[in-house]
């Protein structure tokens, strides 16, 4: 028995992707998860084969989930499922170590391809940006690493860093008070390896990082 993890905040596609996978030939434990903390616990209390992450869900924007994730979960085989089909993106995904990438306009058959060759162990990417991959540079990876180590609230307070909020509408934002904003950018600097917001903001562009909305506080 085969187990698969689901992360996705829309039903429709969760049932859509559910009905590709049937065409496996793997038999398959079908998990579901609908925010970053669900899958989280999700992840805590199942052992999982193959994690289908969602970019954009409730708690995550872009690569944090992915990375948070990652670093949780340092042996779990992660596919990314997103409707952003960008070579540049899917090469940082693969460089990072995700077995694979599947747009959200893939076909059920090919879902099906791309989930059997990863359960198979295969990195597996759409034909037509296989060409289009690059590798990851070192500086890149770092960054990433760096990132990966903060948690969901230091995340949140980077995004609205980089977004130029003050530290009074980040609390404000968050409900949180202004002095647990400066500790968050503190730890943020400290963990980034920087020491001013400029630093930050470039960090959080270079990573593709948005702002979280203001329903996911």
């Amino acid at each position: 028995m085969v187990t698969l993890l689901i992360a996705d905040d829309h039903p429709l596609y969760r049932d859509a992707l559910k009905g590709a996978l049937n065409m496996t030939s793997h038999e398959l434990n079908i998990l579901e998860s609908a925010d970053l903390n669900q899958t989280v616990a999700a992840l805590e209390s199942n052992e999982v084969d193959l994690l289908l992450l969602d970019l954009h869900m409730p708690g995550s924007s872009d690569l944090f989930g992915f990375l948070h994730i990652q670093k949780t979960f340092s042996d779990l085989p992660i596919a990314v499922v997103s409707g952003t089909e960008d070579a540049a993106l899917i090469s940082k995904i693969v460089g990072l170590g995700a077995m694979g990438f599947i747009p959200k306009t893939a076909s059920a058959h090919q879902i099906n391809d791309a989930v059997t060759n990863m359960l198979d162990g295969d990195v597996w990417v759409p034909e037509k940006v296989r060409q289009q991959i690059q590798d990851v540079d070192e500086t890149f990876s770092e960054l990433a690493e760096n990132v990966a180590s903060l948690t969901p609230s230091q995340y949140k307070v980077l995004c609205y860093m980089r977004d130029g909020l003050l530290n009074k509408q980040i609390g404000y934002n968050l409900d949180i008070a202004e002095a647990t904003v400066k500790a968050h950018v503190t730890a943020i600097f400290r963990k980034l390896g920087i020491n001013n917001r400029t630093q930050a903001v470039l960090i959080a562009s270079e990573l593709q990082l948005e702002p979280p909305a203001k329903e996911e506080v």
